[in-house]
């Protein structure tokens, strides 16, 4: 279905538009209010036709229904010989960017946007490339002499010259039917002349013209005079200007066509266009760019958000990795056997018997029997408490120790019951804080004077004694059996198996054993790959709930998005009836505002990101070091991107919905 009016003598016959019993009521409570009673006009093509009224005749809302603003209640409408009574809003708003071009009493130029952009606006919304209607633009400004005047704002321009950047933008498109709302109501009587002046130049080029006004004499510069009394047309008389359309069409041959298709219901129904969306981003970064200071403090609280989850990800992977890597020290081919009585109140012991018990089992390499308990050491004036153990020689080799300084104790000193301390690296520090050498000195280990050996630290770690398992003194298992615990008690049993695929096999070969050996089953066996997956599991969890925490925040930066969007509508809603006088459908003003909602959310999700990496590259907690990964900040990311869509929806969807006589009618 397609609106035309070309230039084309053959159609004449075809009015420009025909009312045919147009009636318009209004609700008000539980009834109704009839403004409009049965209007019938026809108004041909290149006609200049002037509707006089005094307030509240009607007049108003008779310009809103031609202008396809609003519906009529009843009657036929007729646009180029096409009924348009039943379009639908996006339908209406395509007609109204494409045929008509508005000139308003308060001129209703975007505040925010210059001269020519002003201008450039209807041409948005039909999709005409951003360099032809820029040159389009600043060429009807030059015509209109504000060349000199293209990037000035309204509020820089005096009032004649924002009615003429209005006219522009009222023929950006063709302007086919030209609808001027009392057009010199705000003007000067020079300025007023002026402008009337440029209203019978664009009906000499062709142009019809329909002026709404409450000025006889104004009226009376028209070919023809409507009077409206009471929502009824009182007369219909020729005015002083020309009342011939067929002659004015004739003079103006090359006039801009006025030719709108309406899209189909599979149109309408369309994706959104590439074209649409980066013209929708286009406005969007333009209105944030408007008001800088108030578009930060909108995304204040998506930065606090964002930063936030980045940084609480990274607390949580950088516990992970610590625990991990001290675990994976440990061995993840390493079984650990324990008295069930560590854990309960009843339960048996560990002995030698149980490490003679399984020494000859296949795939073992190492079996380490130990007695552990915290004491105190001494050296000179200084003390310090830790766990002291009591091991076999091979510990180092099956615990993957690494000895610093001088050596561990020998097979020997475990016979001899040698009064003997290796130091962990922590150990040591304490006792030896100058770094001296301390191979060769004495220290005192439950007040019984131990000499020491050798210094070991974690294979892998630090070396600084930060690590807590180097947080340890070993001595000989006989030594501390015979002097230190006076008791053949064992407090654990490790065991060293040789691959990773043999622990589960050994582990159930040590179950069986010790079963027939001790008659119960008095003990526990840690697997340390399954101890590693559930603190692997523990340490996930522990993320998620950092990660939820931090996208609480998110979530309230979101919910400030919202709020400042809904009130950003109500205070643009002057802007968005302009934007639909011009031509913008439902479609474009949701996409414009989800679009500033959007890039409101992204721009905060990057500084957010930059933020938070920033914070996690000196935050340290404890001995955990938070690590930055790229799966956190890009989903940080995704997560400002879904907030921009889901908070920035509802305002969007609202601004939408705005009725455009309602809209353009509010202060």
């Amino acid at each position: 279905m397609s609106i035309s009016s070309e230039q084309d003598p053959s159609v004449l016959h075809i009015p420009a538009v025909l009312l045919e019993g147009i009636v318009k009521r209004y609700p008000v409570g539980d009834s109704e209010i009839e403004v409009l009673h049965g209007i019938s006009l026809r108004v041909e093509q290149g006609e200049f036709v002037a509707i006089v009224g005094p307030s509240g005749s009607g007049k108003t809302s008779l310009m809103n229904i031609l202008g396809l603003m609003d519906t009529p209640s009843a009657g036929l409408f007729e646009l180029n010989g096409k009924n348009v009574s039943g379009l639908t809003p996006d339908q209406r708003a395509e007609a109204r960017g494409r045929i008509f071009g508005f000139i308003f009493q308060r001129y209703n130029l975007l505040t925010l946007q210059t001269a020519v952009e002003n201008v450039e606006l209807p041409a948005s919304y039909i999709g005409m490339p951003p360099e032809e209607r820029r040159t389009r633009s600043l060429m009807l400004l030059g015509e209109l002499g504000l060349a000199h005047r293209i990037d000035n704002r309204p509020n820089q321009l005096s009032g004649g010259e924002q009615q003429r950047v209005a006219v522009a933008r009222a023929l950006m498109n063709g302007g086919g039917i030209i609808l001027a709302d009392e057009p010199t109501g705000a003007l000067d009587t020079s300025r007023g002349r002026e402008l009337m002046e440029r209203i019978h130049e664009l009906h000499r080029d062709g142009h019809t013209v329909i002026l709404i006004t409450h000025d006889p004499a104004i009226a009376e510069e028209a070919g023809r005079v409507i009077r409206i009394v009471d929502g009824s047309i009182l007369s219909d008389m020729p005015g002083k200007g020309r009342s011939t359309a067929l002659s004015a069409r004739h003079e103006t041959a090359g006039a801009l066509p006025q030719k709108l298709v309406l899209p189909s219901l599979a149109t309408r129904n369309r994706l959104v266009l590439l074209s649409d969306l980066m013209e929708a981003l286009r406005m969007a970064s333009h209105s944030i760019r408007s008001n800088v200071f108030r578009s930060f403090l909108t995304m204040l609280g998506v930065i606090i958000g964002v930063a936030s989850v980045v940084t609480m990800l990274a607390v949580g992977e950088g516990a992970q990795r610590g625990m991990m890597q001290s675990l994976t020290r440990m061995g993840t081919n390493m079984l650990r056997i324990e008295p069930a009585g560590r854990f309960t109140l009843q339960g048996g012991f560990l002995s030698i018997q149980d490490v003679a018990a399984i020494s000859d089992l296949a795939h073992i390499r190492e079996i380490v029997p130990r007695v552990w308990s915290t004491q105190v050491l001494r050296y000179r004036d200084r003390a310090y408490s830790c766990n002291v153990g009591a091991v076999t020689p091979n510990y180092s080799q099956a615990e993957n120790r690494v000895i610093v300084r001088g050596g561990f104790f020998t097979e020997q000193d475990d016979d001899r019951r040698s009064p003997v301390v290796v130091l962990g690296m922590k150990a040591y520090l304490e006792l030896f804080p100058d770094r001296q050498d301390p191979i060769g000195k004495y220290i005192l280990l439950n007040n019984a004077p131990f000499l020491v050996v050798g210094v070991v630290t974690v294979r892998g770690g630090s070396g600084d004694g930060r690590d807590r398992e180097d947080d340890i003194a070993l001595i000989p298992i006989s030594t501390g059996q015979a002097r230190i615990y006076k008791t053949p008690k064992l407090s654990q049993i490790a065991v060293q198996v040789d691959e990773y695929k043999n622990v589960d096999a050994v582990a159930d070969e040590i179950r069986s054993r010790l079963n027939r050996l001790r008659q119960q089953e008095d003990f526990r066996i840690f697997n340390q790959a399954a101890m590693i997956e559930a603190t692997k599991r523990a340490q996930e969890t522990f993320r998620f709930l950092l990660g939820a925490v931090a996208c609480v925040s998110l979530v309230v930066g979101g919910v400030g998005v919202m709020n400042i969007m809904l009130v950003n509508v109500v205070e643009r809603t002057r802007e968005i009836g302009v934007r639909m006088a011009c031509g913008a459908k439902s479609r474009d003003i949701q996409l414009q505002f989800l679009a500033e909602a959007v890039l409101i959310c992204l721009m905060g999700g990057l500084i957010g990101v930059s933020v938070g990496i920033i914070i996690s590259s000196v935050l340290v907690v404890g001995d955990t070091k938070a690590v930055v990964t790229l799966g956190p900040v890009v989903i940080s990311f995704g997560a400002a991107f879904v907030t921009g869509v889901l908070f920035g929806f509802w305002p969007a969807r609202q601004a939408s919905r705005l009725d455009p006589v309602v809209a353009l009618s509010s202060e």
